[in-house]
């Protein structure tokens, strides 16, 4: 990764804008991180080492990471969205699977990640070179917030840029694992590690940060900030990716009660709200007294994702009716066609949806410009499905009880058949049950790929795009060309 170096690594560069603005009061959750520092000051009082991991957070929501494209990025590679505005800028080529390594989204998603990852090592070094400065307990939880948010870059990575770990165990080139701090060139030159190497990473960091990150958090953070559910939560989608069923298991049972209601019994409150539309009715919030989010990134007027980059711009309608651009629409073949979705379905999310000439847009998402609705991260309804999907075979009766909840929440009278719930149809029925619940979050692609499918042909009246099998050209994306450029040890795929 190339590092800009001014006036020979003077400065330490961290711009982050202000993350925590809903709070009022001037505590670890509203201090201002400073935007250009000598490095030797940059950790030399709390309230500078604050700054510095709230500039990891605003790394990793940056628009071009998981305050936008990301998000849509793994959704419009998937069947449920066509093309409405083909505009190169706003994803064509990864809607139609023809990216190389210098196209914009492939090296502006490269270059932020890694922008994030070099945060989060420059934290963690900073804050064990200052700790003096910090309780322990403060000290080991900002070194926590850096490593489960460095995991959290790292397995965003590999879900474009590497095969998925069921190809081969991981045995495919990953991608460079840097954990060191980089403040100049010296560090550029790094090999790929393996697919395995890097979820052992992930999974290390993870681990590390759990014990660490605080067990409760200030209402004002309570769902923007890294707790220890929060920990838990993201192990269930990292190891249900790895297709580590039982570890799955072994972390949503910390989190998951067993019985309904489902929520967790320590730490951070995690329950289902009690409808949907608490969450995305009028605009995705990230409500601090909200059980739904284990994480979300908050967004204000003053520090949204940014041109072209929202959630709100791609999906939702256009100007004169929610400040949407219609860049997307809900494929009528894809998930829509689920009887959720039909002419007087009772189910809630079908609210979720709104008709504009002759397409169907996602809604979920509503905040006209500068389009400020929280980034969804991680939503207990996702590791509720986590658990039912890993619990199919070993305990259906659970598996069965979880599938319920997340349907009822939105349906509540609603009764699956039968023959959907028979062992062989089980699994299925809770994949499809994913689509629906977590359109439009980000999913579509990482589903596809851990379960070694391929990804199906879609048209619209815009143009098409190909049928993509499992593990043929196009599947993953290039490594990034400046990457290529600056890295002498890295290679393609």
């Amino acid at each position: 990764m190339k590092i800009k170096i001014i006036n020979k690594i003077k400065y330490l560069f961290i711009a982050a804008p202000l993350l925590f603005a809903s709070s009022c009061k001037k505590d670890f959750l509203t201090t201002a991180p400073d935007t250009s520092l000598p490095i030797e000051e940059a950790f030399n009082n709390p309230d500078r080492i604050l700054s510095q991991v709230n500039g990891i957070y605003a790394g990793v929501k940056n628009g071009q990471f998981y305050g936008g494209r990301y998000l849509i990025y793994n959704d419009i590679r998937g069947e449920d969205f066509i093309v409405n505005k083909p505009n190169g800028v706003t994803g064509l080529d990864t809607w139609r699977f023809n990216l190389v390594s210098n196209t914009n989204e492939v090296v502006n998603l490269w270059g932020a990640i890694y922008a994030a990852i070099n945060r989060a090592n420059l934290v963690i070094e900073g804050v064990n070179a200052n700790a003096s400065l910090l309780t322990p307990a403060v000290a080991k939880q900002y070194i926590a917030e850096a490593k489960f948010l460095r995991a959290f870059c790292y397995y965003s990575a590999l879900q474009l840029y590497a095969k998925p770990f069921i190809t081969d165990n991981g045995a495919s080139l990953g991608v460079p694992l840097r954990l060191k701090g980089e403040k100049d060139l010296t560090g550029n030159d790094l090999k790929r590690s393996t697919v395995a190497e890097v979820y052992t990473q992930i999974l290390k960091d993870l681990n590390e940060a759990e014990p660490d990150l605080a067990l409760t958090l200030p209402a004002t953070a309570i769902s923007t900030r890294a707790s220890r559910n929060t920990a838990i939560a993201f192990k269930t989608r990292v190891y249900l990716t790895m297709g580590n069923l039982s570890s799955v298991v072994t972390e949503g049972n910390k989190i998951v009660s067993a019985t309904t209601p489902f929520k967790a019994t320590t730490g951070t409150p995690l329950q289902l709200e009690a409808n949907i539309s608490n969450i995305f009715g009028g605009a995705y919030v990230g409500n601090a007294t909200a059980t739904e989010a284990a994480l979300s990134f908050p967004m204000t007027d003053l520090n949204a994702p940014g041109t072209q980059n929202q959630l709100a711009y791609y999906y939702n309608v256009s100007p004169n009716q929610a400040g949407g651009n219609e860049e997307y629409f809900l494929n009528p073949t894809g998930i829509l066609a689920n009887p959720v979705f039909a002419t007087g379905s009772t189910d809630a999310r079908k609210g979720l949806t709104t008709v504009s000439g002759a397409n169907t847009y996602l809604t979920k998402f509503k905040k006209p410009s500068p389009y400020t609705d929280y980034i969804p991260v991680i939503r207990y309804a996702e590791v509720l499905l986590n658990l039912a999907e890993a619990t199919v075979v070993t305990d259906p009766v659970r598996s069965i009880a979880l599938l319920t909840a997340v349907r009822q929440r939105s349906n509540p009278g609603y009764v699956f058949p039968a023959a959907d719930l028979l062992p062989a149809n089980l699994k299925n029925t809770i994949l499809t049950e994913r689509r629906i619940e977590l359109l439009g979050e980000g999913f579509r692609s990482p589903d596809v790929m851990r379960l070694g499918a391929g990804f199906a042909a879609k048209s619209g009246t815009q143009g098409s795009a190909p049928a993509i099998p499992f593990n043929t050209a196009g599947y993953i994306w290039p490594i990034s060309a400046n990457e290529v450029q600056n890295n002498k040890l890295i290679v393609q795929n």
